[in-house]
């Protein structure tokens, strides 16, 4: 495009230049021929009858290149161009015209001056005096020609400098407009392959902590926030298989144990029928973690339609509470909550909210768990989870709800810190939420908040 420009702009200045540069040098060329034809008209005797030319000192260095017309009659000619020839005949024109006119006439086998064949010829015309009296008309007429060859051959050598002028400037402009192109998207090029490599690996590192010129700035701006945005996604990636992992666990183990249990000695076709219904049990539980927290990761912004009795999810969550992962939990489970208490969310969706909890419960608890749900003034439905384990250490209240984090990675526990997280995120994507209620001693507690149906 620079380049395109330049040379449009070179054209046009090209043109113009050697346009005004002929017109000037033929403007030159009229002068110096109406000077020589002022010259001869002093020495042309218009009074007498006939009219005639007064010899002069220099006289045949200022005829040359002269026409004198007397009316139709020529007086002096050229000695390079005869009487009949046609640069006579054009000056016989120029002089029938009894004005001060100018004409190029462009050779034919026939100039002025030595060697001047072919050459062009410039002819200007100039009325001198007025004839004797009666007559009022100019008694005579001067015609000077000029060879244009030295001008015609100054204008083409200028013609040729401007085009050799110009293509060194075209080719100026190209390796200067290059380079500086080059040189100006230098930087948009390296941060290009540092985006690229950023994004590839996940990196903390950002465009904004290096200073650059404000249009950089605003792409530096952009790319950012565009690896932001890719490394949310890859976090919400990890969370979700993390929180698959974590919730799929349970009924996994609870398969395991039941295929374990059933080979360890021959059972009774009812104790077989019994088996299969705790395997189709927990196969529909795991169907039920996938499509809940699948539909949660499409949309979690989105308020989750639906109703649900409080008291069946909670007694379908603690029938299987004697089981927990590979051990044996002994706590008790106690369930205190209305029949009539209902929330406004899918069952599917309360039984992710409140699994985690228990299950962290049941994990921490030395001999009981007590879940109590309850309608709150404020309309809202209210479960809390509590244990009488060791509870959540005080240094550690602020980072319960950050997944992977744990209070205590090698108290012989399992568990992958995402269970709270999980339950708090779902809460939240049905206008609820889930807090830790440092009040209860001894042990923790966790307080659903949910919407009523």
């Amino acid at each position: 495009m620079a380049l395109a420009t330049a040379t449009l702009v070179m054209v046009v200045l090209t043109v113009v230049f050697n346009a005004v540069v002929r017109d000037h040098l033929q403007r030159q060329a009229d002068d110096e021929l109406r000077t020589r034809a002022e010259a001869v008209a002093t020495t042309v005797d218009t009074r007498s009858d006939p009219v005639r030319v007064r010899e002069t000192a220099d006289d045949a260095l200022l005829d040359t290149n002269v026409w004198i017309y007397a009316g139709p009659r020529l007086l002096e000619h050229p000695v390079s161009a005869p009487a009949d020839g046609t640069l006579t005949t054009v000056a016989a024109g120029l002089a029938a015209r009894v004005t001060s006119r100018c004409t190029t006439f462009e050779g034919q086998g026939e100039g002025v001056g030595e060697g001047a064949d072919n050459s062009p010829v410039r002819l200007c015309s100039r009325p001198v005096g007025e004839a004797a009296p009666p007559r009022t008309a100019p008694g005579a007429v001067v015609v000077t020609a000029l060879d244009l060859a030295p001008y015609r051959a100054s204008a083409d050598t200028m013609l040729l400098a401007s085009l050799a002028l110009g293509t060194a400037v075209l080719a100026c402009t190209y390796v200067l407009t290059r380079l500086a192109v080059g040189r100006a998207l230098h930087p948009v090029q390296v941060m290009t392959g540092q985006a690229t490599r950023w994004s590839a690996a996940a990196s903390d590192e950002r465009f904004g902590s290096t200073a650059r010129p404000a249009e950089l700035a605003q792409l530096g701006a952009s790319l950012d926030g565009l690896l932001d945005r890719i490394r949310a996604v890859l976090r919400h990636e990890q969370l979700l298989t993390g929180e698959l992992s974590h919730e799929l666990r349970t009924p996994l183990t609870r398969i395991t144990t039941e295929l374990d249990w059933w080979r360890a000695r021959p059972r009774s076709a009812e104790e077989t029928r019994a088996m299969h219904a705790r395997l189709t049990d927990a196969a529909q539980c795991m169907r039920t973690i996938c499509d809940t927290l699948l539909d949660d990761a499409r949309d979690s912004t989105r308020t989750v339609p639906g109703t649900a009795s409080v008291l069946p999810v909670l007694r379908n969550l603690t029938a299987g509470a004697p089981v927990h992962g590979t051990t044996t939990v002994t706590a008790a489970v106690t369930v205190i909550c209305p029949e009539t208490l209902t929330t406004g969310v899918p069952a599917a969706l309360l039984e992710r909210i409140v699994s985690p909890l228990l299950d962290n419960a049941l994990r921490y608890a030395r001999s009981r768990v007590l879940i109590s749900a309850r309608q709150h003034p404020d309309g809202s439905v209210r479960i809390k989870v509590a244990d009488d384990g060791p509870g959540v250490p005080d240094s550690f209240t602020g980072g319960l709800f950050q997944p992977g984090r744990r209070a205590a990675p090698g108290d012989g526990h399992g568990g992958a810190g995402l269970g709270l997280p999980l339950a708090r995120r779902l809460a939240r994507s049905a206008d609820g939420d889930v807090r830790h209620d440092a009040r209860h001693t001894p042990g923790a507690a966790f307080v659903i908040s949910l919407p009523a149906a």
